[in-house]
């Protein structure tokens, strides 16, 4: 079967102390655009206080949903299909067009970027790390009910053994269930380039955005802006 239904259209935003601003705009970017769509912050402190994340802090860990966007599957009790996104987004599209692209062959479905970082600091001078398939995970339609992503417990995710490496390159899946999503729906700012017939869908600041004082003007900086604006005259 290809397509969804629309009363499953869930999407799971990471959620972080320091970016709820972030938060609140890429909901917002969602909300406004689609009348089919649930928007669900993936909270760590409410995911600690139910039991379902235990794992002690990482010191790696760029934001506070590294590890707890894997948790996906489970909260979703392994039936139909989920969006995950990053905080740090910003929708120009009805959600509804990704998840009209599910795959019921595909355990995940995600922008499969080919590109290199040098090690250094991002966004809020967190660390940047390079690793393979980076980025892949900030933007994933998981087949939450695909036997392979049983494999997705609470308790593997939780386990101190279980690397961020092995969750980030989707690890616990063969190469030929893992789906891909077009660039435009993770443009990535500062890597991707607009052409003639390719424009961005869903816009992705991971390098930062006008939220750090030292991003305000970064590119595609008046498109966030102006979604604040909206946000705030229509509370």
């Amino acid at each position: 079967m290809k397509g969804m239904k629309q009363n499953m259209n869930k999407i799971y935003v990471g959620w972080d102390s320091r970016e709820d601003i972030a938060y609140q705009v890429c909901e917002h970017s969602i909300l406004n655009r689609s009348k089919t769509t649930d928007v669900i912050p993936l909270k760590q402190s409410d995911l600690r206080d139910s039991g379902t994340y235990t794992r002690e802090k990482d010191k790696l860990g760029s934001t506070e949903f590294t590890f707890t966007r894997f948790l996906v599957p489970h909260l979703q009790d392994y039936n139909g299909w989920a969006l995950f996104c990053d905080c740090d987004m910003v929708f120009l599209i009805d959600a509804k067009e990704i998840f009209d692209q599910a795959d019921d062959k595909y355990a995940v479905m995600c922008v499969q970027h080919d590109y290199n970082v040098t090690e250094g600091t991002k966004m809020d001078n967190q660390l940047q790390l390079p690793y393979p398939r980076k980025n892949w995970s900030s933007v994933v339609l998981f087949n939450c009910g695909h036997p392979s992503n049983k494999k997705l417990t609470k308790e593997l995710i939780n386990d101190p053994s279980t690397t961020g490496k092995y969750l980030h390159r989707f690890s616990w899946l063969d190469d030929n269930v893992i789906g891909e999503l077009h660039y435009s729906y993770n443009w990535l700012v500062g890597h991707y380039n607009e052409t003639a017939n390719v424009k961005p869908k869903v816009l992705h600041y991971t390098l930062g955005g006008p939220w750090f004082g030292n991003m305000r003007d970064c590119e595609y900086g008046d498109i966030w802006k102006k979604e604040v604006i909206n946000l705030y005259s229509s509370q």
